[in-house]
């Protein structure tokens, strides 16, 4: 039992990620009906404007401190954070240690104006193409992103920790008597992850804006005749896909260090994510995302993985493959959604 609760933990950890990606996909197919290659860019993005903010609060000053020598006697050069000595040792040092969190404020902006840059600047004139044309074109978006971020960042992985607080374990079983430990942090992903997804389903449910949106993406013409500009307001939609997506790699670094390639690692899953939930179905792949991910999960047990080798590797597209076999338009595709 406690092995069994551990992988559905595990599952719903990664399939945070993979839903969250995949509602900012389907956010910008079921209103600009685009395919979006670039979006796992955006997910990298998001996680380096994390380092970012590391980088800029641990920047330091050389300061002599007389109380510590060298062996000789001679006074020490010690490097003191700026915000250390803005704020003081301990507010400094809180700053410095929820970096992370704090990472939010930074990324929110930020992301909605790569949203609306790449939309406007580029996307915009691929609406009526071809699908093929709009994968080629957002994917070779994709490369360019990652090698710029590879520019400046380098091709290491760099070390991005949670906050000490939250850097532990918790014992979830000890309520019940079982022996299950957890990473906190992975708990307080999966709990970011629903409070995402819950309002962007909320702002699009119960808000006039929301309502405009799903109207649009009903029927685009009915609404513009109305004398609503549609294509504006889908054009803040692409902003918030893109915060999306932002905010998950912002809160998946202290899990997987940030990389320039971890944007590719994950659009492909997502993608498939996406197509197992249903193309234009916001519910689906969030469905998916999460179903997905808990089998992948079970996948990388010994068991498992002794019985078929390499299953965690392919059950994802196994899965994918049997479900568009039974189901071609996904487990909650809309009729007429990419079948022309």
């Amino acid at each position: 039992m406690d092995a069994f609760l551990l992988q559905i933990l595990n599952g719903l950890d990664k399939g945070s990620a993979y839903a969250l990606i995949a509602l900012g996909l389907t956010l910008i197919f079921g209103t600009l009906g685009v395919v979006n290659f670039a979006h796992g860019a955006l997910f990298m993005i998001g996680a380096f404007c994390a380092v970012t903010v590391q980088k800029f609060l641990t920047l330091s000053v050389e300061t002599i401190d007389p109380e510590k020598t060298d062996f000789l006697g001679n006074p020490l050069k010690v490097k003191t954070p700026y915000v250390e000595n803005w704020f003081g040792p301990d507010i400094g040092n809180a700053i410095i240690d929820w970096s992370v969190p704090l990472a939010i404020l930074f990324a929110i902006p930020i992301m909605i104006a790569v949203g609306f840059i790449m939309e406007r600047g580029l996307i915009k004139h691929f609406y009526k193409r071809p699908h093929a044309d709009q994968i080629l074109v957002t994917f070779g978006l994709a490369i360019v992103l990652q090698e710029v971020i590879k520019y400046f960042y380098g091709a290491n992985p760099i070390p991005t920790p949670a906050p000490e607080a939250l850097n532990g374990v918790a014992n979830l079983g000890a309520i019940v008597g079982l022996d299950l430990i957890y990473p906190v942090w992975r708990i307080v992903y999966f709990c970011f992850a629903c409070l995402i997804i819950s309002g962007v389903f909320a702002f699009l449910q119960f808000t006039t804006f929301g309502m405009v949106v799903r109207a649009g993406m009903a029927d685009r013409e009915t609404v513009g005749l109305l004398g609503i500009n549609i294509d504006r307001r889908f054009t803040i939609m692409f902003g918030i896909a893109a915060a999306v997506a932002g905010l998950a790699g912002v809160m998946y670094t202290p899990i997987n260090s940030p990389n320039y390639h971890m944007g590719m690692d994950f659009l492909v899953l997502s993608f498939v994510v996406v197509v197992v939930g249903g193309m234009g179905s916001l519910p689906g792949a969030v469905l998916a995302g999460f179903l997905l991910g808990i089998l992948e999960s079970f996948a990388s047990m010994e068991w498992a993985i002794n019985l078929i080798p390499g299953i965690n590797q392919i059950i994802i597209y196994l899965v994918a493959i049997i479900i568009l076999l039974v189901r071609p338009r996904g487990l909650m595709g809309r009729k007429g959604v990419m079948e022309d």
